[in-house]
C-alpha cells in the first residue's frame, strides 16, 4: 500500500512539473523564470537536483510531441541551471534524435549544439553526488556494457565508453548519410542511426522549408557532425579519455578505425571542409599520437624526458664517446663478446637473448628501429674487428664471431621483422582500399634497408679479416653479375676465380650481411642495386667464367659422391636450404658409405662458415645424432650400434671450439644432450668385443664412440667449474648451475613450447626448425640408468671422501686390473693398494689377463676409475710411484679410455678443493719446473693489467720458498702436458682446458701463473692467451681487485680515466681484442674484456650487485663534476659563477648519466642473470633506499643535483636490468617471473610514498627516481604495467599527484588495463588535462 502511494504520488509530481512546461511553453515563458519555478518545486518535493527523472520527462516531453523551439530552450537551460545531469541528456537525446535526424534535421543540429556545449565537461558529473547513478542510467540507455563487452561495473569505466559511443554514433551517422555505410564490414551500424520501421516520415515540425532546403540542411549536419568528432579528438580531455578505449577495448578501436578511414577515403563532405583535412582527421588517432606522453613539470624532469627520448645514432660507431648515444648500445657489445667465452655454453639461443635485448635497448632509448639495427650490426662488427688478429689459444675463433654476425644477427633482426608483419597479418585492419604487399608492409623491414645502406659509411668496421676476404669478394662479384644481367647461380662462387675479377671490386663485411638477408628473405635482390653497393664497372665483370659444375651445383644435378666432390663439398659451405637438404637425405637413406660421407660434409665448411643456413645445419645434425629404427631391425641390442662409424664421424665433426660454440649460440645445447645421452647409454654399456673400422682406417671400438659423445656431453654442462660451487649450501649460487637434468628440463619445455604456441617468438618461420628435432618425446634421466649413476657417483665424489670398494667384487677387479695395466713398467715390488680395499690378491697380472679383465662396458670401467686414482696418488705421496711414473700411467688410462679423463678431472678437482694432499715441490727434478720463464710471467701478468691499477703478488720463488702446487693438480697438470698439441690430442686438451682453468683459478696465488708458465714452455704460440689466464686470477682471490676493475670499466667508458687519455666509450672499454696489437709483445687488456672473463669466477654474486651500485652513484657524482678533482670542484664553486653544472649542459650529464646506469644494469645482467637482477630489484634496491647513501653528500645547488640525477640513474638502472633479464614484451620465458618481482618493488613504492615505510636518501634522489622509474615504466615497458595490481597503480598515481605530477599519474593509470581505466578516465578529469 505504501509503495502504491508513494507511486502515485511521484506521477503526481511529475505530472505536475510536465504541466508546468506545457504552461510556460504556451506563454512563451523566459527560460531562466521556467528553471527557477522548476527547481524550486522539486526542491520542495524533496527531489534532489540534478534529477535523473526530470531529464528523462523533457527529453520525451520534445521527442517529438513538442519539437518546438521554446522546449529545446528550456532544456538547454535545465542542463545550464543543473537540475538535470548534462551526460544524461546527451546520451538519451542521442538514443532519440540520431536515428530520426532525416526526419526531424533542426533537431540533429540543435543536439550537436548541445555536444558542443557540454560534452566537454565532465567535472560536474564525477563529482556530482548522484555520478554512479546517472552513468548507470546511460549504460541502460545506450546498452554500453553489453555493446563493448564490459563486465565491469566501475562508473569510470562507463565514462570512457560513453565518449567513445557519442564519437563513433556521429562518424556511423555522418557515413550513412553520405552512402558509405554499405561499405563497412558488418554494412551497417552497430548503433541506431535510422528510425524504426514503424515510424512514419515526415517534415520537421517547425522549419516548414521545402524538400531541397532539408537536403542543404542534411549536408550541414553532416559537416558539424565531423566536426564534432574533431572537437573531440582534439580536446585534450576527450582526446585522452578516446586514449584510453584504442588501449583497453582494442577490438572495438579496430572497428573504429576502419571507419575513420572509409571517411576519410570516400567523404564529400570531408573534401570540402576549410578547417579539416582528410589526413589531419587520419593524424589525430595515428599510431604516432600518444596524448598520455607526460611532460615534466620542472626544467630538470623535462631534461631528463628529452635526453631518455633521444637515441639516434649519431656517433662514430668505432671509438665511441662516452656522452655520445652509441654508447648506449654497448649492452649489446658487452653481451656478445660475452658469448666468445669458450667455457661458457648456454641452454638459451643467443638468437633469443639478442632478440629481448635489442627491444629492450629500443624502447628504452626511445630509438627507431633503423637505429637499432644499426646498433646491432656496428656492434657485431666491432667484434668481428676485435678478433680479427685473435691470440692462439683453445677459444673460439674468428668462425665463431661470424657465426654471431652473419648468422646469429641476422636471425635476431629477422625475429624481430617477422613479429611485425605477423602481427599486421592477425589484425587484418588494412582495408581493400589499402592492401599493400607482404613484402612492403612492415615498417621494420624499410628500417633493415635503411640501416643496411648506411652501414656502407663505416668503412673502417666493414673491411673483412684476411680469412673471408675471398669469401667477401665473390659476394661483390654476385651482385656485379646480377648488374650486369648475367645470371649466378649455386654453382658460382664455386666457378669464379678471383683472379678473373677486377681488383677495385674487392668486397666487405656488409656484402656478406646483405647475402645473409637475401636468404632469409629479408631482403631481395634489388639491394644489389643500391648506390656505391658494387665498384666495378661492366667492362670489368669476368666474361669466361668456367662451364664446369663442380661442388654444390654437380650434387644437386644428381652427380654421386666421389672422393673430390666430397672433398669440395666439406670445403665449400652451401649456398641454400636446398643443397643442405639433398645432403640430409643422403644422410638418412643413402648407402652406409654414402651416409658417412654426407655426415662428413655436413659437419665441414657449411656448418662452420654456412651462415645463411647454419640454424638449419646445426639442427639437421642432431637430428641425425637420433637416428630411427630401421622398420627391418630385429635383434637383442640397440639399433644405435649399427650406426658406430657413422655416429662417430658427426661427433668429431661437431667437438671443435668453434663447433660447440656455434651449438650454443643457436640454442641447440639441450637438444645436443639429449641426443648425446642415448649414444652414451648404449655404447658405454656395451662390451666393446666387435670394432669397426673408422673413416681414416684406424679401429674403432664402442668404447672410442662412448669417450668422443661422453667427453662432448661433459662439455655442455658446467662439469669443469669448481666443486667448492657445489658445497656451499642447499642453495647455489646465482645463476642456474646447467646439469644434465636441467638440460632435459629445458629440452622439454622447448618442445612443449614449440607444440603448443606456433606463434611463439622463437617458433618464427626462420627458427621453425630449431624446436622439433626429432624424438619429440619428453626424456628424462630416468630414462638413462647407467648415465644417471655414474652422474651420482660423480657427485658423491665431488662432496664426500672416497668409500664403498668392496674386495672381491667385479669393481675390485677391474681397479686391479686398470693399476696393473697403468703402471706395468714398474720394476719394483710392491702392490699399488686401493686404499680403501685391503690387501691385493696379486703383485701384478699378465698384460694377456688384465686385458681380458678389461674387457667391460666402459660404465664398469668409469665406476672404478676414482678409485684407481686414489691408489695412484697414494702410492706416489707415498713414494711408491714417481711423479714420471704417475703421469704416464695416468696418460695411459686415458688412452685406454679417453672418457675416463672426466673423471680424473673431477676426482682430482674435488682432492684439490678438500686439501688434504700436501704441496709437492715444482724443482724440475720430481716435477716439472716453472722457474725458466717464472718471471716473464709475472712481468706479463703486470702489463696484462697495467691500467687498473691493482698489485700483482709477487711470483718470486727458488731457494727456501720453491714453486708448490697440491699433488692432485701437479699430476692433472703434468698429465695435460704429456700430450702433443696435435688434432688427435686436441679434443682431450679441450675438454681439460677449461677445467684445468676453473680448478687453478680456485687454488691459492701463484698455482694459475705456474700452470701458464708450464704451458707457456711447451706451446710458445699460446704464450699471449696462457698469460690472460693467468692475470685473471690476480681478481679470483682479491674482492678489492675487482672493485678496481669494475671502476676501471665504469671510467674508462666515461672518458673519466685519470691514467689514460680517452674519450670513452665502447673502444675504451672493450679495446680491440686480446693480441699482442703493439710491437714489444704484451699489452694492457681493456677493462671490459677483463671482467666478462673474470665475472664467472666470482662466487659472491651479490656482493657484484652492491659494488656496482655504489660505482654507479659515485660516478654520478663523477659526472656532475664533469669529471674534475674534488679540490678543482671546491675551487670553481668559490669563484663568482660558481661551477655552472661543471661547466657541461644538463642534457649532456643526463647523457652520460644514462651511459653509466646501462654500463651498470649490463654488468649485474651478465654477471647474474635473471636471479641476480631480481635480488636487486626486490632486496637491494628497497634496502639501499631505506638506509640511505651517506657518503659523498654534496652541498649547495650541486648536492641537489648530483642527488637528482642519481635518482634518475637508479631509475634507468632499474628498468634496464629488469627489460634485460625479463624483456619489455612477454616473449620471453623468463618474462612469466616478472610479475611477482616487479609487483613487490612496486608495492614498496607504493607503501613509501603512502608514509608507510621511513626512508634514509635524499628526498630528491627518491623523488627523481620514483618518478623517473614510472616514467620510463610507463613509456618504455607499457605491458609490464598490466601486470602489476591495480591498488597498487592507484596508490603511486596518488602519490604522484600529491608531486603535482597529474600527467604521470594519469599515464600510469592509463596503462593499467580496464581495471584501471575508470580512476585513469576520472582523473584526467579532474585535472583537466
Amino acid at each position: 500500500m505504501a509503495a502504491a502511494s508513494a507511486q502515485r504520488r511521484r506521477e503526481e509530481l511529475w505530472g505536475a512539473m510536465l504541466e508546468m512546461t506545457r504552461s510556460a511553453q504556451e506563454k512563451n515563458s523566459d527560460p531562466i523564470h521556467w528553471a527557477i519555478r522548476l527547481s524550486s518545486s522539486l526542491g520542495s518535493a524533496g527531489v534532489s537536483l540534478p534529477s535523473v527523472d526530470l531529464a528523462h520527462l523533457l527529453v520525451s516531453h520534445i521527442c517529438w510531441d513538442n519539437h518546438v523551439p521554446i522546449a529545446w530552450k528550456f532544456l538547454e537551460k535545465a542542463i545550464a541551471v543543473g537540475i538535470v545531469p548534462p551526460m544524461l541528456v546527451l546520451a538519451v537525446l542521442s538514443s532519440r534524435v540520431i536515428p530520426s535526424r532525416r526526419t526531424y534535421p533542426t533537431a540533429y543540429r540543435l543536439y550537436m549544439e548541445l555536444l558542443k556545449r557540454h560534452a566537454f565537461s565532465f567535472g560536474s558529473l564525477i563529482n556530482g553526488p548522484d555520478y554512479e547513478k546517472v552513468m548507470k542510467s546511460i549504460d541502460n540507455i545506450l546498452d554500453l556494457s553489453q555493446i563493448f563487452g564490459l563486465e565491469a561495473c566501475d562508473p569510470g569505466i562507463l565514462v570512457m565508453a560513453f565518449v567513445f559511443s557519442l564519437v563513433w554514433q556521429l562518424l556511423d551517422a555522418s557515413l550513412d548519410d553520405e552512402g558509405l555505410i554499405e561499405m563497412t564490414p558488418e554494412k551497417k551500424s552497430r548503433w541506431a542511426t535510422k528510425p524504426p520501421d514503424m515510424d512514419i516520415d515526415g517534415q520537421d515540425t517547425f522549419s516548414g522549408k521545402e524538400t531541397e532546403r532539408q537536403e542543404m540542411m542534411h549536408g550541414a549536419n553532416t559537416s558539424m557532425a565531423i566536426e564534432v568528432i574533431v572537437a573531440f579528438l582534439q580536446n585534450t580531455v576527450t582526446a585522452r579519455i578516446l586514449y584510453l578505449a584504442r588501449r583497453n577495448m582494442p577490438s572495438h578501436w579496430v572497428g573504429f578505425i576502419q571507419r575513420l578511414r572509409l571517411l576519410a577515403a570516400n567523404s564529400v563532405v570531408l573534401r570540402n571542409l576549410k578547417n579539416i583535412t582528410p589526413e589531419a582527421l587520419l593524424q589525430l588517432t595515428s599510431d604516432n599520437r600518444n596524448v598520455l606522453t607526460r611532460e615534466g613539470k620542472t626544467v630538470s624532469q623535462q631534461e631528463f624526458h628529452a635526453v631518455t627520448a633521444s637515441g639516434s645514432l649519431i656517433s662514430s660507431a668505432g671509438q665511441c664517446h662516452g656522452a655520445s648515444q652509441s654508447a648506449l648500445w654497448l649492452t649489446i657489445d658487452l653481451f656478445l663478446e660475452d658469448c666468445m667465452d669458450g667455457s661458457q655454453v648456454t641452454a638459451t639461443s643467443a638468437v633469443e637473448m639478442l632478440t629481448v635485448l635489442a627491444k629492450a635497448l629500443r624502447s628504452a632509448n626511445s630509438t627507431t628501429w633503423h637505429d637499432t639495427f644499426l646498433g646491432l650490426w656496428i656492434s657485431a662488427l666491432r667484434l668481428v674487428q676485435r678478433e680479427r688478429d685473435l691470440i692462439e689459444g683453445p677459444v673460439p675463433r674468428v668462425d665463431t664471431c661470424l657465426c654471431m654476425l652473419l648468422s646469429v644477427t641476422t636471425l635476431a633482426i629477422a625475429s624481430i621483422i617477422e613479429e611485425e608483419e605477423r602481427t599486421m597479418e592477425q589484425t587484418d585492419v588494412v582495408v581493400s582500399y589499402q592492401r599493400k604487399e607482404r613484402h612492403s608492409q612492415g615498417k621494420r623491414r624499410k628500417d633493415l634497408i635503411s640501416s643496411l645502406q648506411q652501414l656502407g659509411d663505416y668503412e673502417g668496421l666493414i673491411t673483412p679479416p684476411q680469412s673471408v676476404c675471398s669469401v667477401a669478394n665473390q659476394a661483390a662479384a654476385k651482385a656485379m653479375m646480377y648488374i650486369s644481367g648475367r645470371t649466378a647461380g649455386n654453382g658460382f662462387y664455386e666457378c669464379v676465380s678471383m683472379n678473373d675479377m677486377a681488383m677495385n671490386c674487392s668486397g666487405n663485411m656488409r656484402h656478406l650481411i646483405v647475402e645473409a638477408c637475401i636468404a632469409r628473405n629479408l631482403l631481395d635482390t634489388s639491394a644489389y642495386l643500391w648506390p656505391g653497393y658494387v665498384n666495378a664497372r661492366s667492362s670489368q665483370i669476368p666474361r669466361n667464367i668456367s662451364s664446369q659444375t663442380p661442388g654444390w651445383l654437380s650434387l644437386m644435378k644428381g652427380s654421386p659422391l666421389t672422393p673430390s666432390l666430397i672433398s669440395t663439398l666439406v670445403s665449400v659451405p652451401a649456398s641454400s636450404l636446398a643443397e643442405i637438404e639433398k645432403i640430409y637425405e643422403i644422410a638418412l637413406n643413402g648407402s652406409e658409405e654414402e651416409k658417412i660421407s654426407a655426415a662428413t660434409i655436413l659437419c665441414g665448411a657449411s656448418l662452420v662458415r654456412g651462415w645463411n643456413i647454419q640454424e638449419h645445419t646445426v639442427v639437421q645434425i642432431t637430428r641425425l645424432l637420433s637416428p630411427s629404427i630401421p622398420s627391418d631391425y630385429s635383434g637383442p641390442e640397440s639399433h644405435l650400434i649399427g650406426y658406430a662409424p657413422f655416429l662417430n664421424v658427426l661427433l668429431l665433426g661437431i667437438s671443435s671450439v668453434d663447433c660447440v660454440q656455434i651449438f650454443s649460440l643457436h640454442g641447440l645445447v639441450p637438444q645436443l644432450a639429449a641426443a648425446l645421452m642415448p649414444i652414451c647409454e648404449i655404447f658405454g654399456s656395451t662390451v666393446p668385443n666387435i670394432s669397426w673400422a673408422g673413416t681414416s682406417g684406424e679401429e674403432l671400438s664402442s668404447h672410442a664412440v662412448f669417450s668422443n659423445a661422453f667427453t662432448l656431453l661433459l662439455r655442455l654442462w658446467k662439469f669443469d667449474h669448481p666443486p667448492l660451487e657445489y658445497m656451499m649450501g642447499d642453495v647455489p649460487p646465482v645463476g642456474t648451475h646447467l646439469s644434465p637434468e636441467f638440460l632435459l628440463l629445458v629440452r622439454n619445455s622447448q618442445l612443449a613450447c614449440s607444440r603448443n604456441s606456433t606463434n611463439d617468438q622463437v617458433g618464427s618461420e626462420s627458427l621453425s626448425g630449431t624446436l622439433a628435432p626429432s624424438p619429440v618425446e619428453p626424456l628424462f634421466m630416468d630414462s638413462f640408468p647407467k648415465l644417471k649413476r655414474w652422474y651420482r657417483q660423480h657427485q658423491k665424489c665431488i662432496t664426500s671422501t672416497l668409500s664403498g670398494l668392496v674386495q672381491g667384487t667385479n669393481v675390485h677387479q677391474i681397479v686391479d686390473a686398470l693399476l696393473s695395466r697403468m703402471f706395468r713398467k714398474i720394476g719394483r715390488g710392491g702392490p699399488l693398494t686401493p686404499t680403501t680395499s685391503g690387501s691385493s690378491n696379486s703383485s701384478g697380472s699378465a698384460a694377456e689377463e688384465w686385458a681380458i679383465r678389461l674387457k667391460v662396458p666402459a660404465w664398469d670401467i668409469l665406476e672404478a676409475t676414482p678409485f684407481v686414482l686414489d691408489a695412484a696418488l697414494t702410492a706416489c705421496a707415498h713414494g711408491r710411484v714417481s711423479p714420471r711414473e704417475l703421469a704416464t700411467g695416468l696418460k695411459d688410462l686415458a688412452d685406454f679410455l679417453p672418457a675416463s679423463m672426466a673423471t680424473i678431472v673431477s676426482y682430482f678437482s674435488a682432492e684439490v678443493t678438500r686439501g688434504i694432499w700436501k704441496p709437492v715441490f715444482m724443482n724440475g727434478t720430481d716435477w716439472p719446473s716453472p722457474a725458466a720463464n717464472l718471471l716473464t710471467v709475472e712481468q706479463q701478468i703486470k702489463k696484462n693489467i697495467a691500467a687498473i691499477g691493482v698489485d700483482v703478488p709477487s711470483l718470486a720463488v727458488g731457494g727456501s720458498a720453491p714453486a708448490t702446487l697440491p699433488l692432485p693438480l701437479a699430476a692433472l697438470v703434468s698429465l695435460t702436458i704429456t700430450y702433443k698439441l696435435d688434432k688427435a690430442s686436441e679434443r682431450l686438451l679441450t675438454f681439460i682446458g677449461p677445467a684445468l682453468n676453473s680448478l687453478a683459478a680456485g687454488c691459492p696465488w701463484p698455482c694459475m701463473p705456474i700452470i701458464a708458465s708450464l704451458w707457456a714452455q711447451k706451446v710458445k704460440r699460446w704464450n699471449d692467451f696462457l698469460i690472460f689466464r693467468a692475470a685473471q686470477t690476480v681478481f679470483h682471490h682479491n674482492s678489492d681487485a675487482v672493485v678496481h676493475l669494475l671502476k676501471s670499466c665504469f671510467s674508462s667508458t666515461l672518458g673519466l680515466s685519470s691514467s689514460q687519455i680517452s674519450s670513452g666509450g665502447v673502444g675504451a672499454l672493450l679495446g680491440q681484442g686480446l693480441g699482442s696489437h703493439f710491437s714489444g709483445g704484451i699489452s694492457a687488456v681493456a677493462p671490459g674484456i677483463l671482467y666478462l672473463r673474470v665475472h664467472r669466477y666470482i662466487r659472491d654474486v651479490m656482493f657484484m650487485s652492491e659494488v656496482i651500485l655504489s660505482l654507479l652513484m659515485h660516478f654520478v657524482r663523477e659526472i656532475a663534476n664533469s669529471g674534475l678533482p674534488r679540490e678543482r670542484v671546491e675551487k670553481l664553486r668559490k669563484t663568482k659563477y660558481g661551477m655552472r653544472y661543471g661547466q657541461v649542459s644538463l642534457a649532456a650529464a643526463m647523457t652520460r648519466v644514462k651511459v653509466a646506469a646501462s654500463l651498470g644494469a649490463s654488468f649485474v645482467w651478465i654477471s647474474g642473470g635473471v636471479n641476480l637482477v631480481q635480488s636487486l630489484i626486490k632486496e637491494t634496491l628497497p634496502s639501499w633506499f631505506i638506509s640511505g647513501y651517506k657518503s659523498e653528500q654534496e652541498a649547495g645547488d650541486m648536492g641537489g643535483m648530483v642527488a637528482m640525477l642519481r635518482g634518475y640513474a637508479l631509475a634507468y638502472f632499474a628498468l634496464l636490468c629488469g627489460a634485460f633479464a625479463w624483456g619489455t614484451d612477454s616473449a620471453s620465458p623468463a618474462s612469466r617471473r616478472r610479475p611477482k618481482v616487479l609487483g613487490a618493488h612496486l608495492e614498496f613504492l607504493a607503501s613509501a610514498l603512502d608514509g608507510k615505510i621511513s626512508l634514509g636518501c635524499d628526498s630528491a634522489t627518491w623523488r627523481a627516481y620514483v618518478s623517473g622509474f614510472v616514467g620510463l615504466m610507463v613509456s618504455c615497458a607499457p605491458k609490464w604495467v598490466l601486470e602489476v595490481d591495480v591498488d597498487v597503480l592507484k596508490r603511486l598515481s596518488n602519490g604522484l599527484r600529491h608531486w603535482n605530477e597529474e600527467e604521470l599519474a594519469v599515464a600510469l593509470l592509463g596503462q593499467g588495463g580496464i581495471k584501471a581505466v575508470g580512476s585513469a578516465a576520472e582523473l584526467i578529469i579532474k585535472i583537466g588535462c
